[in-house]
C-alpha cells in the first residue's frame, strides 16, 4: 500500500499540475499547487490523512514595487 502523499504527487504529475513541497510543522509535509484563481495549501501527515486550504481570488494586478514594500512592512517580524 502506498502512502497518501506519493498517491497525490502522482496525482498530481499525472495531470501535470506543478506543486512545491514544504516543511513548516514537524508532523505533516505541505503540498502547494498554484492554479488559475486558486491557490491550494495539503497537509499530508504520517497518518496519512490530509487536511486541505483553499484560498481563492481574482487574477488582477493590485499594485507594483511601492504595495510589495507595504507587505514586506506589514509581515516583517521583530528582531530578536
Amino acid at each position: 500500500m502506498s502512502h497518501s502523499l506519493y498517491s497525490l504527487l502522482q496525482r498530481l504529475e499525472t495531470a501535470r499540475i506543478p506543486f512545491t513541497l514544504a516543511r513548516y510543522r514537524p508532523d505533516s509535509i505541505l503540498v502547494a499547487i498554484t492554479i488559475v484563481g486558486e491557490r491550494v495549501e495539503i497537509d499530508v501527515f504520517e497518518d496519512g490523512h490530509m487536511e486541505v486550504s483553499r484560498f481563492k481570488g481574482h487574477e488582477d494586478v493590485e499594485g507594483g514595487a511601492a504595495l510589495v514594500a507595504e507587505i514586506i512592512s506589514a509581515n516583517t517580524e521583530p528582531a530578536a
